[in-house]
């Protein structure tokens, strides 16, 4: 591919391959590095711990020009290898999700994928563990969440005194990384406008700038053959992400019940891959909630939910589902949490709520008022569609990288 004259040479650090493309961080890095590379040499430096797509290092040219692997292995979740980290974690000062990612031949691919770079981007925060200090290209850090937040929310809401004692621990030293790494970076993406605020703050830092999400407008777009379902409750997500796992514990066992006195029919899809054991158990013991774990295309269950429901109580960044929800269509119902980072209008473009009376509450008077329904969803559709296309958000992605590059050149000319 031909570069333009500005084209800038960006080198990418992620810990996996993007291929299957099902899940959040995966997507937003997908469409933003494929919009990115027609007008910059892209060099995607990953770690790979085998779990990827069969075709995945053949369409990594789908969003990068050069790729690098570093071969990395990954303790199965309640393994005995697993178990064993977190043993030996205990006198780290990192936080396990920190260090098990910590591998000295990626420092080195780093080193040398480098060398020409105009700027390197590290996405998300874990990356980070790797890059050396004394690289002599620019360094943005890509903050997807603020991850500090994200184990904290975890804290106040573990059930037992030890996993609260152990969740306050990573809490603590993932604030403490977080802290040291944003510092260390020449500048700090985040996705949104109260996840630079809350970086700024809680860190001290200087420049933060907010890259909102983005969503597919020609993908995520009613079919038409669909007929939406008057009693279907839809939620979408990566199920072995453990706030994703925490929302639909909370929905089955302390929401949906109080919707089902109103709507004695109603029916949830968990749609996403990978549903952990506590989610699985949820579509085995309640005969009103199906659990799908990975489906090829989550578009017909978006056309024909009657709501889209985000009771979230812990994490952070924004949420590509929210807007893929909306541009299929399906009004939302969510926690603040939920739609925490996203510019969106209370009442007009989704119904907020963060207890599980007020959250049941929301859902009934959609499902009980189509017509209503409609009109949110109508709304919050527009709106995704005029401001929210994927080329805007890179270009703006683009312009910081490029304005830190050249501070980075003036300061050391």
């Amino acid at each position: 591919m031909a570069l333009g004259s500005a084209g800038m040479h960006i080198v990418w650090l992620k810990t996996e391959l993007l291929h299957p493309i099902d899940k959040g961080g995966r997507i937003r890095t997908y469409h933003m590095l494929r919009q990115l590379q027609r007008s910059h040499r892209i060099t995607y430096v990953t770690l790979d711990d085998g779990t990827a797509s069969a075709d995945a290092r053949e369409r990594a040219s789908e969003y990068c020009h050069d790729l690098v692997t570093v071969a990395f292995r990954t303790q199965g979740k309640r393994s005995v290898g697993f178990y064993r980290e977190l043993l030996g974690n205990l006198v780290s000062p990192l936080p396990y999700a920190i260090a098990k990612y910590r591998v000295p031949a990626f420092t080195q691919a780093i080193r040398d994928a480098a060398r020409d770079a105009d700027v390197v981007v590290c996405d998300f925060l874990v990356p980070s563990v790797n890059v050396p200090d004394d690289l002599a290209a620019p360094l943005v850090l890509f903050q997807h969440n603020v991850e500090a937040q994200i184990w904290e929310r975890h804290a106040e809401h573990a059930r037992g005194a030890l996993a609260r004692v152990y969740m306050r621990e990573q809490w603590r030293r993932m604030r403490n990384f977080e802290g040291r790494e944003c510092a260390r970076f020449d500048h700090v993406i985040a996705v949104s406008q109260e996840d630079a605020q809350l970086l700024q703050r809680q860190y001290a830092l200087g420049d933060v700038s907010a890259v909102p999400t983005g969503v597919d407008t020609e993908y995520f777009a009613p079919s038409g053959t669909q007929a939406r379902a008057s009693n279907e409750l839809v939620f979408t997500g990566s199920m072995d992400w453990l706030p994703n796992e925490d929302a639909m514990t909370w929905f089955v066992r302390d929401i949906l019940p109080l919707i089902r006195e109103r709507v004695p029919d109603v029916r949830l899809s968990i749609v996403g891959r990978t549903p952990s054991p506590v989610v699985r158990d949820l579509g085995e013991r309640f005969s009103n909630v199906s659990v799908t774990g990975s489906v090829p295309d989550v578009r017909p269950y978006l056309e024909r939910g009657a709501v889209f429901v985000i009771p979230l109580r812990i994490g952070g960044g924004t949420r590509l589902k929210v807007f893929e929800a909306m541009a299929m269509e399906i009004p939302v119902v969510s926690t603040h949490v939920g739609v925490e980072g996203l510019p969106l209008r209370e009442e007009s473009e989704y119904l907020a709520a963060d207890d599980a009376p007020t959250f049941a509450d929301a859902v009934v008077r959609l499902l009980q008022n189509p017509e209503r329904a409609r009109a949110i969803a109508a709304a919050a559709a527009a709106r995704v569609r005029s401001e929210f296309g994927w080329a805007e958000v890179a270009r703006r992605f683009g312009e910081i990288c490029a304005r830190t590059a050249d501070t980075h050149s003036n300061q050391t000319s």
